[in-house]
């Protein structure tokens, strides 16, 4: 296989971890002002304090992926999209200090909960906003200190969108995860934030057809409709699925994994509307690529340690599988 073409399907299989796992832990913080009763803010807690920190290992890894197999890329991207990308490292550091010092804390916990809630609220906001911005398209020539080409209303809308679709996989996480009322009000959350989710989803594919041309084409010239519209038809069974699982409460797990699939098939849209892309309409893969003496130089170092993130990452959710009341002591 083509070196950068491998090493991009890699990157996408980082970004996609990255997404889901670390996805619905910032979800967790999303949702805290909505579960406010005694001892759910410890529940919700406790149901991440055992993944929230390995979840982040694949943003690490897609970081230095990008900055070592697409350098052109990363400087790229970065050059522009520094503002956000500063904030929400920030708030990573203060959800992740605040993870730390709530379960210490007793007259200070309040304004811990208050760091990990915006924390979580303001990383998952920048991500959209990037997200947004990669999908719009970037200007040539545009500098990270005189444009402001990453806040726009579209890239606005895909932030708080990112936010909708972290809080309903977060909520999904809590309702396979908990008992009683806390699955309950989960359900209920995830129902509604479900719907929001779907309605994002169309709005953002809308407005992205009717102001990229090129987008426009790639879907509908010819008959690449016929051969792409099983990506919004499966959107719509998993949403149907998840849904009808959180009324009835006969699956506890497949709305989550209905959330997964939601997600994997946005990033197969996204995938398809500017593959390929790394910067759209200026930079390729082949184009921002390291030098094949490079890539071949990675190559044992990936072969080797995404198997390994991907081993132990299973593995520590296998050993805190189950409700969290069965390991409240673990953390």
């Amino acid at each position: 296989m083509d070196l950068p073409l491998f090493y991009f399907l890699v990157l996408g299989f980082c970004i996609f971890m990255y997404v889901c796992l670390d996805g619905f832990d910032l979800g967790i913080g999303i949702l805290y002002p909505w579960f406010d009763k005694p001892g759910e803010r410890d529940h919700l807690m406790l149901s991440i304090s055992h993944v929230w920190d390995g979840n982040e290992t694949w943003l690490v890894m897609g970081g230095a992926l990008l900055y070592g197999i697409f350098p052109a890329a990363y400087a790229g991207l970065l050059s522009i999209l520094y503002i956000p990308l500063m904030l929400m490292l920030f708030s990573l550091i203060f959800r992740g200090v605040a993870f730390e010092y709530r379960f210490k804390s007793d007259r200070s916990r309040p304004y811990w909960d208050f760091a990990f809630s915006a924390g979580s609220a303001v990383a998952a906001f920048c991500q959209g906003l990037v997200l947004g911005t990669i999908v719009q398209g970037i200007p040539e020539g545009s500098e990270a200190m005189s444009s402001l080409h990453w806040i726009t209303p579209f890239t606005i809308f895909t932030g708080f969108a990112v936010m909708a679709g972290y809080a309903m996989l977060a909520a999904c996480y809590l309702y396979m995860k908990s008992r009683g009322v806390i699955q309950d009000h989960a359900a209920k959350l995830a129902k509604v934030l479900l719907v929001i989710v779907m309605i994002s989803m169309a709005v953002v594919s809308i407005w992205t057809v009717l102001t990229q041309p090129d987008i426009k084409e790639r879907w509908f010239s010819g008959s690449h409709f016929l051969y792409l519209a099983p990506l919004p038809i499966l959107c719509l069974i998993a949403a149907v699925v998840s849904w009808k699982d959180l009324h009835s409460h006969r699956h506890e797990a497949r709305p989550f994994w209905c959330g997964i699939l939601l997600f994997l098939l946005g990033l197969a849209g996204l995938v398809v509307s500017v593959f390929p892309y790394l910067i759209p309409h200026q930079l390729t893969l082949w184009q921002a690529a390291s030098p094949t003496t490079s890539l071949e130089f990675l190559l044992p170092g990936v072969c080797i340690f995404i198997p390994v993130i991907c081993l132990y990452t299973l593995w520590g959710y296998r050993v805190f599988s189950g409700k969290v009341e069965d390991y409240q002591e673990g953390y």
